[in-house]
């Protein structure tokens, strides 16, 4: 087995077989080895060189951002190590390469909690002017989407990939599968969210009931998170909200307005689902509210009689 295309493929199968990893990642693992396969699949495997790495690597950052880069690089170093385990290549060429650049700290971006309000209110609006009952239930469905992102801080994939089940509104509860299969649930501290997921269930039962998916469109199949984003970039629209909001923004809004509330960040790792404290620690500089009220209060400076 020394064809690079042939060992990615072995690698690939391990990594959906047993492994079990998500669509996603194997996704992006698919597209990372094969940029790799396709730019020395002229040689054999035994023949990459840590050099071969090296130049391979100094390609990447003339091309990609930083963050893109790490991912690349951590996708083919999965897989030579996953070849040395197999005794496929020995020795491992990365052994011989230290990889230390610099990601630049890019902060989330947020959207301010009265243009959130303003969001909220252009769907409701639109649901209490809507003049077909088509229109009134696609209303409704966006205003529930919305909700539950907001209220619980959720990634887009975990929201559409809710299944019925996953949905207790008794008692406002949401079962989330994160990334790695990891589990999580979250509690809908809000009556006004819960309402408006009952009401939507009610309405929707019938086509939920055809793909067991909690959030559905008009024709009965699953929501994507291509029509979420496009219902978000209506809104945006219909509100005159200059800024560009995405879902992950919910996201990132969610944990910074909890931070600002003084909320414990280990509480808000475990909601987020992050598995390291220091994903979380992101959001720690962008609290510009809670700053503005330290030194307001805190700062010495505030005793001075000048």
């Amino acid at each position: 087995m020394d064809n690079i295309k042939t060992c990615i493929k072995y690698y690939l199968e391990y990594c959906n077989l047993q492994k079990c990893l998500d669509e996603k990642t194997l996704k992006a693992y698919r597209i990372d080895l094969r940029q790799f396969s396709n730019q020395y699949s002229n040689i054999h495997i035994a023949e990459i060189t840590s050099a071969t790495l090296e130049q391979y690597i100094a390609g990447l950052h003339e091309q990609y951002k930083p963050k893109t880069v790490k991912r690349k690089i951590a996708s083919v170093k999965a897989l030579f190590h996953f070849l040395e385990y197999k005794d496929i290549v020995e020795p491992n060429p990365f052994n011989k390469i230290l990889i230390h650049f610099r990601e630049p700290v890019i902060l989330p971006k947020t959207i301010p909690l009265h243009t959130v309000e303003t969001f909220l209110s252009a769907i409701y609006r639109q649901r209490e002017n809507a003049k077909t009952p088509y229109q009134k239930k696609n209303a409704l469905r966006d205003a529930a989407v919305i909700e539950l992102l907001f209220a619980t801080g959720m990634r887009i994939s975990e929201l559409c990939s809710l299944k019925i089940s996953d949905v207790n509104l008794y008692d406002g509860t949401i079962l989330i599968y994160g990334k790695g299969h990891k589990e999580r649930r979250i509690q809908i501290g809000n009556e006004s969210v819960i309402r408006i997921l009952r009401e939507y269930k009610d309405n929707f039962r019938t086509k939920m009931q055809s793909c067991s998916n909690f959030f559905v469109n008009q024709s009965g199949r699953t929501l994507s998170d291509q029509s979420v984003r496009r219902m978000i970039n209506k809104y945006t629209s219909l509100a005159s909200i200059e800024q560009h909001i995405t879902p992950h923004m919910f996201r990132h809004t969610f944990a910074t307005s909890l931070l600002e509330a003084d909320v414990n960040i280990r509480y808000i790792q475990e909601m987020l689902g992050h598995s390291s404290i220091n994903t979380t620690e992101i959001y720690t500089h962008v609290t510009v509210a809670k700053q503005r009220d330290i030194l307001a209060t805190k700062h010495p400076r505030k005793d001075f009689h000048i």
